[in-house]
């Protein structure tokens, strides 16, 4: 290997279609090892070894490469340049920067920063210490949001020989030598390889999102999985935005796997703009993004859900919580099902490769609550977007996924029409996260968790068994009881589920205000409830103004409890002054 990092060799290009290209095989070349193809230098993979052909996907435009042209393999895998400098950048499939690059990336190009950054470095460690793998060998204090350390690369460990004293230092110095490995403020990853930990199963904990459809129905816990799956039109992005600005990670690492760059520029502007409401600064400087777009070659789409998470593996082990929001895994899988059928591969269920299940086992498997190397707490919980065409949410991306997360917030056509944003389908959703974080929220003193939880879902269950009859009899031909039924679905709908991205003091709702919101319906039910059994018209009970709960979400702050409280008491002093009438109505 000559000092780029090549071999020696050179091989012919033997056929290009598409991103698949065929070479003459090299001694050495082995699976996944990035490749040179032709004189542009375009970065491929390879991916398949076969007798003397080696088959490699092109991660740029193939436009111009041609039988003959000149590969030449690099004698290693694809990896991720890792270091502080990723936090507030925008970068492509491959972690390439974008930002200060223009409008496009030349191909072949393998852009950098437009300045090289040093970083102020305060050791914590002394000569002669003892230090394992994953140890912190010093701190980078930048004046951001985020601690970042300095860590001994895995594999490593040992005496500390040297170390770099307080200073500023480029991410490729070494600042420390430990048992004779050299230690860099940056480091590279194989995106493919997971990074090592001491032990999975970390403390499960409650990862809050400020929606409240999610966090008081189902819940997700740090180092989770989710899906989201949803037809055009039903919320997907926004509601992956939401959480991306508002939910309590540490780092967000955001993905945009093919979707519309308006789409991605809106989410860049907006986390640009946006202020941290946990640090005051701005939320874009502790969020990494991989904007790899429609318009953009399609094998990076492959790569760039691994990127995501190598990345948040990185700042993982560094015992911070870490959440990477993929949109949309389906653009992902398109991608394979392409490159499946240029290879000739056997197509399964609807054209796409038969390793399917297991690639998507395998991307999900990333996540997890773990006790580092250095022996911190720290977690990756990934949220993957799933765009099944047509809504069909049998489709085999979305079947599979739903057998590999722990999570699924399934959103309803039906509601987004309606207007009911964010619209996740309460029937079609599950968290199995939830009995879990029961205990976890009893624990932090809130113990009637579990039982609001429930009494909201069987107050939805029943709405929903009654709108069938309601649509085929109408609603006065239904016993006062039920009509309150459906009376009760409305107002957990509205008062509570229902939460507008765009509204200043709704946009995040803090978990105690959740809670106020969800108790404040939950009483108002059991009161109409009470009245109609005393005799109370259930007409009358539904001619009441229930504004104090329905606009209690938007009027009181993100925290305000006591606020949400004294709306509560002013509804149920306006249902106190109903009194039964001499006949109870009859519907």
């Amino acid at each position: 290997m000559n000092a780029t990092g090549e071999t020696k060799h050179s091989c012919r290009i033997l056929r290009v279609a598409g991103p698949l290209v065929e070479l003459e095989y090299v001694g050495g070349t082995a699976m996944y090892d990035l490749v040179s193809l032709g004189e542009a230098r375009l970065p491929g993979e390879v991916v398949a070894i076969s007798g003397d052909v080696v088959t490699a996907q092109s991660y740029e435009y193939t436009g111009g490469l041609a039988p003959g042209d000149t590969a030449r393999p690099q004698g290693a895998p694809l990896s991720a340049s890792l270091g502080p400098g990723l936090l507030g950048g925008v970068y492509d499939g491959l972690l390439r920067p974008l930002s200060g690059s223009g409008d496009w990336l030349h191909p072949g190009s393998v852009a950098q920063a437009p300045a090289e950054r040093a970083w102020p470095f305060v050791p914590r460690v002394s000569e002669g210490e003892h230090v394992e793998a994953g140890g912190v060998v010093g701190e980078i204090r930048d004046g951001g949001p985020i601690r970042l350390r300095v860590l001994v690369p895995p594999g490593s460990g040992g005496v500390v020989e040297r170390v770099a004293g307080e200073g500023t230092y480029q991410q490729d110095a070494v600042v420390a030598v430990v048992g004779g490995a050299e230690v860099r403020i940056g480091a590279t990853w194989p995106v493919r390889r997971p990074r090592p930990v001491r032990e999975r199963g970390g403390e499960r904990e409650a990862l809050n999102t400020g929606q409240r459809v999610i966090d008081l129905l189902f819940p997700v816990a740090r180092g989770s999985t989710v899906a989201v799956p949803g037809g055009f039109g039903t919320g997907k992005t926004m509601l992956l935005q939401q959480i991306a600005k508002w939910c309590d990670a540490d780092v967000i690492v955001y993905v945009g796997c093919g979707e519309r760059g308006n789409e991605m520029a809106d989410v860049i502007a907006e986390l640009s703009a946006l202020e941290d409401p946990r640090t005051g600064g701005r939320l874009a400087d502790r969020t990494v993004t991989v904007a790899n777009t429609s318009n953009m070659p399609m094998m990076a789409r492959e790569a760039s859900i691994y990127t995501g998470a190598t990345v948040a593996e990185y700042f993982r082990d560094m015992g911070l919580d870490v959440v990477v929001i993929a949109d949309s895994t389906s653009r992902w899988a398109e991608a394979l099902r392409e490159f499946a059928s240029r290879t000739g591969a056997l197509p399964a269920e609807e054209g796409y490769p038969a390793g399917l299940a297991s690639a998507i086992a395998a991307f999900y498997e990333r996540a997890g609550a773990v006790v580092t190397l250095g022996g911190e707490q720290g977690s990756v919980t990934v949220i993957g977007a799933v765009s099944p065409p047509g809504g069909d949410l049998t489709e085999p991306v979305t079947a599979h996924t739903e057998r590999f997360v722990r999570c699924l917030w399934s959103l309803d056509r039906d509601l987004a029409y309606a207007r009911h944003y964010p619209a996740l389908s309460w029937a079609g959703s599950f968290s199995r996260d939830a009995g879990t974080l029961a205990a976890q929220r009893a624990a932090a003193g809130d113990p009637a968790w579990a039982d609001r939880r429930a009494r909201l879902a069987a107050v939805l269950a029943e709405a929903d068994r009654l709108a069938d009859l309601v649509d085929l009899i109408g609603i006065t031909a239904l016993p006062d009881r039920e009509r309150v039924g459906v009376l009760a679905g409305r107002l957990v709908r509205e008062g509570v589920l229902r939460q507008s991205a765009l509204s200043v003091s709704d946009a995040y709702c803090g978990p105690d205000k959740a809670a106020a919101l969800a108790d404040a319906v939950l009483a108002t039910v059991d009161r109409c409830r009470q009245l109609v059994d005393s005799g109370v018209p259930a007409a009358t009970v539904e001619a009441v103004d229930f504004g104090p709960v329905l606009r209690a979400a938007e009027e009181a702050g993100p925290h305000d409890v006591e606020g949400v409280r004294g709306r509560r008491q002013d509804m149920l002093a306006r249902l106190g002054e109903l009194r039964p009438s001499g006949s109870r109505e009859r519907g």
